[in-house]
């Protein structure tokens, strides 16, 4: 276990041991509490190297290809190879094999492209830490960490390097390294005699700080770690395939269990029965077998998807798993915060209250908030932000609290730099309030600031501005929470502030209970953060899509609905749920009250609440998307089917559960991704749509070979079908993974969950429209060039003047897919809309993908060393004008079918209250 690393054995490696005391720790690291100089750690980090994880691949890539040369689709394609050398066939047998091999190559091409997609979407959003260099603490990528430097680590942030704390306490999740859910407490004091993992006074590199704040000198970095350590032993799990890629293996499992069945009973039927040789009938079950394989279905949807990814990682969304692309396009509830989220996160304060009146902020004058001085001095020192007005575009921390620091140059206060902080209470997302405990000369004073329906209820007394108290009143109360209710219903954020001074008979460390009594309110505080400009055209995109909007913030209901209504939703009679009412539900009961309203405001909510709300709307059958951006959203983010972090706001333990980042921590970056989702999901049933109409043209004609008897001639042999189904098929399949959204594609509902992405409606289309068309048409260009040449049923086409004309028969039937292909590609771009709609030109890889499957279809048929290997033989002109119409004949015929639909089932863009 790491865990019982011992000091020999630390000295073995070269390194400290962090167990021993912080001074002799300080020295053997040659740095001191005031961190490293800048030149010096850039010195260190040339002979460290970087922070981070080093993933051994050396040998991941060799298994992966494997799996894709035995996978069951490949498996089938050894088979026919097998039975091709078995019946003697073998230039066919070689060409199987090596359609294996290229397929292969592709596919494993393309499952590392879409790792890497994913992978690299970390350079967006590089975790940050505070770190002193050179005296000063500033702000500095992790991986730029070297053993020496001194670190702070606050709530919410992760840990990211092995660390001994030097000052401070914090409270601790270890699960990443040792499984306990429950978070655990770290300071100074630490044993000399406990296991590594289990020293009360280090940090882990991978944890998370839940609470508290510390400094601490790093003593590992990157491999060197704990983490690093299990890192190099564990062994990388394999990725579990997405919802959408099990579906689409267990379709393309069944079509190949169907063609081996097919292909095994016809061998003593078409001997038996048919009187075919048994070489003409292994030959038929081979050429069943090759025309059933969808060989590039999987790697083009893997492709789909990684292009998804970075689709969204350009409109700011950053996916950190490349199956959650799919899982979008079907969110039917967004749940959303509202600072941040919906508004711009810029919060000034605007007004003031005491008992001595109202202060409204004038930006003209010099020091607006002079009369609310008390006030604001308790405001500002009760926060956990900084804020230089030197350099005033920098800031760190909650844009609440950076407001309120903001203020005190507007009182004629300066910014206080909490040098005078004895205690901190961190926010209590349930108790929705703070406080702090600062030396006053020789007293001591507790701040206290939070939600006014929290905090009016713990004070005694009311503040003066000439610093009398005076006696709280009922009547004060109700005029306070009236002033409040007033505030909040014109879109403010209101904070209540409160002090007291600590009797010198309590003990040196006050317990939270003990100090959050008998205040003195000393006023109220409202600041304004105004809607994005943005949102409300988002918020009607989502109605027009069915998607549900559920409002859950911590801030007061009136101020979440009165910005609700500026940007669109829902209206006066939406309901708003406070924390306290939803803790009163029963689960029936918020199930009833979810489903009885399209849109509700859940106000003063605690993540706990979060957590309730995904689950009764998961439970409900909705795909749920959530928003969060504290440590305690984290398990309502992971329980979401889309859990999404704030990229600027959110900490790092809401970011690491999510499974999407928003780098501009934008509502309507959600809405973008949500129709970039549907768009890759939309555009992966149109390449099934195009891969599977080709099974029928292709087994049709060996059908027809089969059911005949062998009296028509083979019409197509394989190896043309190898050339259609890795040459002429794969690059407009990938185009069409890459085409423009539909039109309307956020007019209609969001899917069921579950729903499958093959239905019956799309294999009619494929296999009976679009295939059996082109089948048609491919047996009729086949016959007709075969009359032409002189041949009658039963003839033999081996041997003699009419083996050309089979030749070219089988070329015509090889072009008349091609030309079917051209007419199914154009077709399948869209699902409903008309091709005038869609535009023809809008995917100009389309027709070069188009263009290709021509130049190589052309080269099959007219090189002479392509002819001897595919058996083909050049067209003549009016076999050339046969072929012409046969792509707008698939088209048109499809284009009839999506009119008829379009008749039959007009698509109507739900309003707010349309039911997914």
């Amino acid at each position: 276990m790491t865990g019982t690393v011992s000091a020999a054995t630390l000295a073995a490696r070269g390194e400290p041991d962090p167990r021993e005391s912080a001074d002799r720790l300080l020295r053997d690291l040659r740095t001191s509490r005031r961190g490293l100089a800048g030149r010096e750690a850039a010195r260190r980090l040339a002979v460290t190297g970087e922070n981070v994880l080093v993933r051994s691949g050396r040998r991941l890539w060799v298994r992966e290809l494997l799996r894709q040369l035995t996978h069951p689709l490949a498996a089938l394609l050894w088979l026919a190879a097998l039975l091709a050398l078995a019946s003697g066939t073998v230039p066919l047998a070689v060409a199987i094999v090596v359609v294996v091999l290229l397929n292969a190559v592709f596919a494993f091409a393309q499952e590392r492209h879409a790792v890497r997609a994913v992978e690299a979407l970390e350079a967006y959003l590089p975790q940050q830490v505070r770190v002193r260099r050179d005296d000063e603490l500033v702000t500095l990528e992790a991986r730029l960490l070297v053993p020496g430097d001194v670190v702070a680590v606050g709530e919410g942030e992760r840990v990211s390097a092995d660390a001994r704390i030097l000052s401070g306490s914090v409270e601790v999740d270890l699960s990443t390294l040792t499984g306990e859910s429950l978070p655990v407490a770290r300071g100074v004091e630490g044993r000399l005699d406990a296991p590594l993992l289990e020293a009360t006074d280090l940090l882990f590199s991978g944890t998370s700080c839940v609470g508290g704040e510390v400094e601490a000198v790093v003593y590992a970095t990157g491999m060197h770690t704990e983490l690093g350590r299990i890192a190099a032993l564990a062994q990388r799990t394999e990725p579990d395939p997405s919802p959408l890629e099990q579906q689409v293996t267990r379709v393309a499992r069944l079509i190949a269990l169907v063609a081996v069945g097919t292909g095994l009973a016809f061998i003593p039927v078409g001997t038996l029965v048919a009187g075919m040789s048994v070489a003409d009938t292994v030959q038929f079950a081979i050429g069943l077998l090759v025309a059933n394989v969808p060989e590039g279905l999987l790697p083009t949807i893997t492709l789909a998807l990684a292009l998804g990814v970075r689709l969204l990682a350009r409109s700011g969304a950053l996916v950190k798993r490349i199956s959650a692309v799919e899982t979008l396009g079907s969110t039917s509830v967004i749940c959303t915060d509202k600072t941040g989220t919906l508004t711009l996160n810029r919060m000034r304060v605007v007004r003031c209250w005491t008992p001595s009146g109202t202060t409204t902020v004038d930006p003209s004058a010099t020091a607006p908030l002079a009369g609310a001085r008390r006030l604001v001095r308790a405001a500002a020192a009760c926060t956990s932000a900084t804020w230089d007005p030197s350099a005033p575009a920098v800031e760190h921390g909650d844009p609440t609290e950076v407001a309120l620091l903001r203020a005190a140059p507007l009182a004629g206060l300066p910014v206080p730099d909490h040098a005078d902080r004895l205690q901190v209470f961190h926010f209590d997302p349930a108790l929705k309030r703070m406080s702090a405990v600062h030396a006053d000369g020789r007293d001591r004073v507790v701040l206290t600031k939070g939600a006014p329906e929290s905090l009016v209820g713990l004070c005694r007394f009311v503040g003066a501005q000439d610093g009398t108290d005076l006696l709280l009143t009922d009547d004060h109360r109700t005029a306070v929470l009236a002033l409040v209710d007033a505030w909040a219903r014109e879109g403010l954020r209101v904070l209540g502030v409160a002090s007291r001074r600590v009797s010198p008979a309590e003990p040196d460390r006050l317990e939270r209970a003990g100090a959050e009594r008998d205040l003195t309110l000393l006023g109220l505080v409202a600041m304004v953060d105004p809607p994005r400009t943005e949102i409300a055209p988002a918020v009607q995109a989502c109605h027009s899509a069915g998607i549900r909007l559920v409002i859950v913030t911590g801030d007061h209901g009136l101020t979440a609905k009165g910005i609700a209504q500026q940007v669109g939703i829902g209206d006066a009679g939406t309901p708003v749920v406070t924390g306290r009412d939803l803790d009163a539900m029963g689960d029936a009961e918020l199930d009833a009250l979810l489903e009885a309203h399209e849109e509700l405001i859940f106000a003063r909510s605690s993540p706990e609440a979060k957590l309730r709300i995904a689950d009764a709307l998961r439970a409900l059958g909705h795909v749920v998307a959530m928003t969060g951006d504290g440590v305690n959203d984290a398990p309502a983010l992971r329980r979401a089917d889309i859990g999404v972090a704030m990229g600027r706001t959110g900490t790092d333990v809401a970011r690491e559960a999510a499974t999407m980042v928003l780098t501009d921590d934008n509502f309507a970056t959600i809405v973008a991704a949500v129709r970039s989702g549907r768009q890759v999901y939309d555009n992966v049933r149109k390449f099934i749509v195009y891969i599977f109409a080709h099974a029928t043209p292709e087994v049709v004609p060996f059908l027809a070979y089969a059911l005949s008897g062998g009296r028509i001639p083979l019409p197509l042999t394989v190896m043309q079908i190898l050339a259609i189904d890795l040459g002429t098929e794969t690059l407009p399949a990938l185009a069409l993974g890459r085409e423009p959204a539909e039109p309307g594609i956020m007019e209609a509902p969001p899917r069921r969950r579950g729903q499958n992405v093959v239905d019956r409606t799309m294999l009619g289309r494929a296999w009976g429209l679009l295939g059996g068309l082109s089948a048609a048409l491919v047996l009729t260009a086949n016959l007709v060039t075969l009359r032409a040449g002189g041949w009658r049923p039963g003839a033999d086409v081996a041997t003699g003047p009419l083996h050309h004309t089979w030749q070219q028969a089988t070329t015509m039937s090889f072009l008349a897919i091609v030309a079917c292909q051209v007419g199914t590609a154009v077709a399948a771009r869209t699902q409903r809309a008309s091709l005038r709609r869609t535009g023809l030109l809008t995917n100009p890889l389309l027709g070069w993908g188009i263009a290709f499957e021509l130049a190589f279809a052309a080269a099959v048929v007219l090189l002479p060393a392509a002819q001897r290997v595919f058996s083909t033989a050049a067209p003549e002109p009016w076999q050339v004008a046969l072929l012409l119409p046969m792509p707008v004949l698939v088209w048109g015929a499809d284009e009839v079918w999506r009119w008829r639909r379009r008749r039959a089932r007009p698509t109507a863009a739900p309003g707010p209250t349309a039911r997914p």
